[in-house]
């Protein structure tokens, strides 16, 4: 919720809403202006409708009526005239139900001469509200409203000695024209050039933002084979991200040459203990063969001979079998794959140990889960070497009474073989460097047997290792479960 990215996307939904806002109330603010217009302008025609029938009144006073002639017409029309000189937009006349417009003016028309022509686009809404004023006996009014403009027509009955007669007076509100019209363009372009343009650039560094974090992450999370240095990231064009990968450039390069340090210095190490640990096995054989090579020659009867002779063939036999264990975890054998049937396999794996075991007086359990009709596949021959290596020490640190269990399963995708005890388990100071040549808690031991396991397992592109576990030790070898 804190990121820059939601923050970000916050401001935007802000200038958005602020602009979407602002433009709803210039627009309202333009409706009012244009609705008061609107009454100014009823209020106009009808104002001017009334000075017409007063100024008709006082035109008609003591005339008994005669004849509608062009004479009749024009002072008619003369007294339209100065009813709506002081009507600014206002034009009218004077109607009868059944001579039609006895006179029409336009006073303050802007044109290039007096208007004197009744307009006959309007003629139909003029008769209908003088009807209607003459039907009801009182002023009438009809507002027609078009694209950019609002028409309005007012009647209103007159009395005296034409029958029928009815004064009529109209204007027209351009509601898209006006200093309130043009105030409205001008504050939509401000806000579409401001905050809009704000809420548009910001969506943009928005996009281009997330899309070079993606970019970044993507290019972070990307795993590649064999390879476990920080990738050369690629700049971005903005300065703070482009500060930003060149520091993780920095960063990775220094991570990388500190790895290739550490790594010197931990095969150098490696090597140092594996040849310390070489030394000790081959010095210990050698001193037996020496003591007793010299406690033969020391007697002149030669009755030590064939004691000594046998013991330096058993020490002999002794360095023999720790340079056959070196070699082969030293030395990459290809496992030679085929499909295992796992039961069978595990049972005939446990049958060369259950003598040893039941001379220790402990239990061997086997069980498989996960049965599948795909077989696993890997080299047999190997893999029972390795569990060999498990199964012994299991065996040699369990005390009497104790319990081995080896088992095998399908684990996602994968086959692991695991063989736990319940002995006393390994010591902290060991767990590091378990799979270490040499590394061993017994006397006896060469510390060779869980080295060869983690080659075996690493052969078949798995791994062997130490699982937590409440009491003893548990090993397991996790391999592909059809090996490629």
């Amino acid at each position: 919720m804190r990121s820059l990215r939601f923050r970000l996307l916050a401001l935007w939904i802000m200038l958005v809403v602020s602009g979407i806002a602002t433009g709803y109330l210039l627009f309202e603010s333009f409706q009012q202006t244009a609705n008061a217009r609107l009454a100014r302008s009823e209020e106009l025609v009808a104002r001017a409708c009334r000075d017409l029938a007063d100024r008709y009144q006082f035109f008609v006073a003591g005339w008994s009526g005669g004849p509608i002639d062009d004479r009749l017409k024009g002072e008619l029309t003369g007294v339209t005239q100065t009813a709506l000189a002081g009507a600014a937009g206002v034009e009218g006349g004077i109607w009868q139900a059944d001579a039609g417009s006895l006179a029409y003016a336009f006073p303050t028309y802007e044109g290039t001469g007096p208007k004197t022509d009744l307009p006959a686009a309007e003629q139909n809404t003029i008769r209908e509200v003088n009807s209607e004023a003459l039907r009801s006996g009182r002023p009438a009014s009809i507002q027609q409203a078009g694209r950019s403009q609002v028409l309005i027509v007012h009647a209103c009955p007159l009395r005296g000695p034409l029958q029928g007669a009815t004064g009529w007076t109209m204007t027209r509100v351009f509601t898209a024209q006006g200093p309130a019209y043009t105030q409205l363009l001008a504050g939509l372009m401000v806000l579409a050039l401001t905050i809009f343009g704000s809420a548009l650039w910001l969506a943009r560094l928005l996009y281009t933002w997330s899309r070079n974090i993606a970019l970044i992450e993507s290019e972070l999370d990307h795993r590649r084979d064999g390879l476990v240095d920080l990738p050369k990231l690629a700049r971005t064009g903005t300065p703070e991200l482009d500060r930003l990968v060149d520091a993780l450039n920095a960063t990775g390069e220094r991570l990388s040459l500190e790895r290739r340090r550490a790594a010197s210095a931990e095969r150098l190490a490696a090597l140092g203990r594996l040849s310390a640990g070489l030394a000790h096995e081959i010095r210990n054989p050698i001193a037996a063969m020496r003591l007793k090579a010299e406690n033969a020659l020391a007697v002149a009867d030669g009755s030590r001979s064939n004691a000594a002779l046998s013991t330096i063939l058993q020490q002999v036999d002794r360095l023999d079998l720790l340079l056959r264990d070196l070699l082969d975890m030293t030395q990459a054998h290809e496992p030679k794959l085929t499909d295992v049937d796992l039961a069978s396999f595990i049972q005939r794996t446990l049958d060369a140990h259950r003598e040893l075991a039941a001379a220790k007086d402990l239990i061997i359990t086997a069980g498989t889960e996960g049965a599948c009709r795909e077989l696993p596949r890997f080299d047999p021959f190997q893999m029972q070497r390795a569990l060999d290596n498990l199964i012994l020490n299991a065996i040699q640190n369990c005390p009497p009474g104790g319990i081995v269990a080896v088992d095998a399963r399908r684990r996602d995708g994968s086959l692991v073989l695991r063989v736990a005890d319940t002995g006393a388990g390994i010591s902290a100071e060991l767990r590091e460097h378990l799979f270490e040549p040499f590394v061993t808690g017994r006397p006896d031991g060469t510390g060779l047997g869980l080295a060869i396991v983690r080659e075996i397992a690493r052969n078949h592109d798995g791994e062997a290792r130490l699982v937590p576990a409440p009491r003893g030790a548990t090993f397991e070898i996790e391999v592909p479960w059809r090996s490629s």
